[in-house]
């Protein structure tokens, strides 16, 4: 038993560098995939935000909502209609959209955090202007926006304040109207305005893949390029990784792409040395 006892030590210690490291510091984690479904991982993905909080890691938690977005479509008899991976977004779909991702799902994460002993508040990117966009490909999608510009003053307040945001990727346009967001895309943004020291995608792949099929744990700009232009990264996994690399040229620290199958997922890729996915600096 005290064995036991002495290796819980060991290993509560051997994070300790990574928290002197990371204390104080700005963490942007996009929350979607397995984690934000599956009951068991949604209760580890919020005792792993608030182990970050108490440890003195500033979080952010921007979340997608896509499948029950899909629901309520289905529901509401709106047919989903998706071009080159984006859902085509009219008025009436926005409004179930920023219905389900705002109204919904946004308080569903800030209550599962608050629940487990975390001080969050649910915001969309509306609120104070914080995300600004103007649509996608000069509106080939309807109501799918790209963000022009991040106002991050409400997200440093709230920060400041030992409050975490849970952010809905809903943009506003110049005239006012509401545009859908990537949430992806609006991590990255995110991070980059704040010059976050890490953005953090929970996926549900493993990280970036060789073509052997093993994980690749450290990527640059140079070798993502090199496995694009071979075919090792392709499909659905380019947009998410040229999204970490825009980000970390823009200023944020580190971009890390991870498995939220994997319980506590969060806290192996930040508090081990092995990491549980792949890291783009």
């Amino acid at each position: 038993m005290l064995k036991n006892h002495v290796k819980t030590a060991e290993v509560i210690l051997s994070a300790l560098p990574y928290i002197q490291k990371f204390r104080d510091q700005t963490f942007v984690v996009k929350y979607g995939g397995s984690a934000q479904t599956d009951e068991k991982l949604k209760n580890d993905f919020a005792r792993d935000v608030v182990l970050l909080q108490l440890v003195g890691i500033r979080v952010v938690v921007v979340h997608g909502g896509g499948k029950k977005i899909n629901s309520f479509l289905d529901k509401l008899g709106i047919e989903s209609r998706f071009e080159d991976g984006l859902r085509v977004t009219d008025e009436a779909t926005m409004e179930v959209v920023e219905m389900t991702l705002s109204g919904l799902i946004n308080k569903e994460i800030t209550s599962l955090l608050n629940k487990h002993g975390a001080r969050a508040v649910g915001v969309s990117g509306k609120d104070d202007g914080m995300l600004r966009a103007t649509a996608l490909s000069r509106g080939k999608y309807g109501f799918v926006g790209e963000i022009t510009s991040v106002e991050p003053r409400l997200i440093s307040s709230l920060l400041d304040d030992g409050l975490i945001p849970v952010i809905a990727p809903i943009a506003v346009g110049e005239g006012g109207e509401t545009y859908n967001i990537n949430a992806d895309l609006c991590a990255s943004k995110i991070a980059a305005a704040m010059k976050a020291k890490k953005v953090i995608f929970l996926t549900d792949i493993r990280g970036v893949m060789d073509k052997a099929g093993e994980l690749i744990s450290k990527l640059d700009e140079p070798l993502v390029n090199a496995l694009k232009k071979d075919g090792t990264i392709s499909g659905g996994m380019i947009p998410k990784v040229d999204a970490c690399v825009e980000c970390v040229k823009a200023g944020a620290g580190a971009a890390h792409i991870i498995d939220g199958r994997v319980p506590h997922s969060l806290l192996l890729e930040l508090f081990t040395d092995e990491g549980n996915g792949s890291m783009i600096k």
